[in-house]
């Protein structure tokens, strides 16, 4: 069942990173839904192209980092270090995300009335802490 739901949360990294390929590449489709606001049409931030790159290329290092320890693939040329602890990064990095107490996201945000709030708690959150989780079931029943 854990590598079921490690292959599951290695095809949702995989798509969340295509996504971001595709806006940085000037795609629009979603983009205003995902964007953290201060108020329903003011952007808190507005993040270029390039960011949005280096965004899809650090969650497809998620995705991998997960594949690699339910063992869809062996990477030899992965440092130890990221072997052992690299998915207690990557599902604490979820984990905080999701419960973390912060302005615009995780589910004790302070802004909830826009757009992206909604969607935060309904979707995003949700995802990040499944995400989180399942990493640490891969990592403590392995």
């Amino acid at each position: 069942m854990v590598h079921f739901l490690g292959v599951i949360c290695v095809l949702i990294l995989f798509f969340i990173s295509l996504i971001h390929v595709y806006w940085a590449f000037g795609g629009t489709l979603w983009v205003n839904a995902v964007i953290p606001t201060r108020t329903a049409n003011e952007k808190a931030m507005n993040p270029p192209k390039l960011l949005t790159f280096v965004v899809a290329m650090v969650i497809s290092g998620f995705a991998v980092v997960y594949a690699e320890k339910i063992q869809l693939f062996t990477l030899g040329s992965i440092p130890t270090w990221l072997q052992e602890y690299g998915l207690y990064v990557v599902a604490s990095i979820f984990l905080i995300r999701a419960i973390g107490d912060f302005k615009y996201v995780g589910f004790f945000k302070k802004v909830k009335a826009t757009e992206f709030a909604i969607n935060d708690t309904k979707y995003f959150s949700p995802l990040c802490l499944f995400l989180g989780v399942v990493g640490l079931l891969i990592v403590f029943l392995r």
